[in-house]
């Protein structure tokens, strides 16, 4: 075959398929951020303490967020199409054999944040990604993620995203985030302070703060 028909066969095939990948992925976006903003509204419904609310923000048509509590979920697509190594599963199952095209998917991550550190613009804080959602031109999909979020959504081959699917995708980030405490760190690692580290922390808010590590200074942040 020559080259130019290599690369006409290409485009028909490999980047058409890619297209197709990230018009289905951005539908599937525009359904979670639907019911990102139902969610809070009905939760918001049933909560008694006006202090405690879920608020759902969206900049946009790749990013929403869902404030409750002191956590933020913040739901990012990405906008390029991925495949994945061939040493990879997915590439063993007939399902992707049969068209290996399917492999082809688009991903939605999403990341845990608290509040504050958007409240009060904490550039130095750290968030966690805590899921990735993978959604091929079929609309199969998995979730790749931490704990129960790495094998409840897991059936790439039998499972195709839905409304109900998305729901509780949600539902399983918010449990996740609600049980991932904060934690203060040693008390031997930020004992010592100098007036410095104290003024910047009081002027642009240089503590670093995230669940696991509890916090830091910004001197600290190079060690990470």
């Amino acid at each position: 075959m020559k080259q130019q028909e290599k690369i006409i066969e290409l485009l028909k095939t490999k980047a058409s398929a890619k297209q197709v990948v990230y018009r289905k992925t951005k539908e599937v976006f525009a359904e979670f951020q639907q019911y990102l903003k139902a969610k809070s509204d009905v939760v918001n419904n049933e909560l008694s303490d006006k202090d405690v609310q879920v608020i759902y923000s969206s900049a946009g048509d790749f990013e929403s967020k869902l404030k409750f509590s002191g956590d933020t979920l913040l739901f990012h697509m990405h906008s390029n199409v991925f495949d994945f190594p061939n040493s990879h599963l997915i590439h063993k199952t007939k399902y992707v054999k049969q068209d290996n095209l399917r492999s082809f998917c688009g991903v939605i991550n999403i990341y845990n944040f608290l509040s504050d550190s958007f409240k009060y613009n904490r550039m130095n804080d750290a968030g966690y990604l805590i899921a990735r959602v993978f959604v091929n031109k079929d609309k199969h999909f998995f979730v790749e993620g931490d704990k129960q979020l790495g094998f409840l959504f897991n059936d790439f081959i039998n499972q195709q995203i839905n409304e109900v699917q998305i729901d509780k995708i949600i539902n399983e980030t918010m449990v996740y985030a609600l049980n991932f405490d904060l934690q203060a760190p040693n008390f031997n690692d930020v004992k010592v302070v100098s007036v410095h580290q104290i003024l910047d922390m009081n002027n642009n808010q240089k503590l670093k703060t995230a669940k696991r590590m509890g916090y830091k200074f910004s001197f600290e942040t190079n060690n990470d």
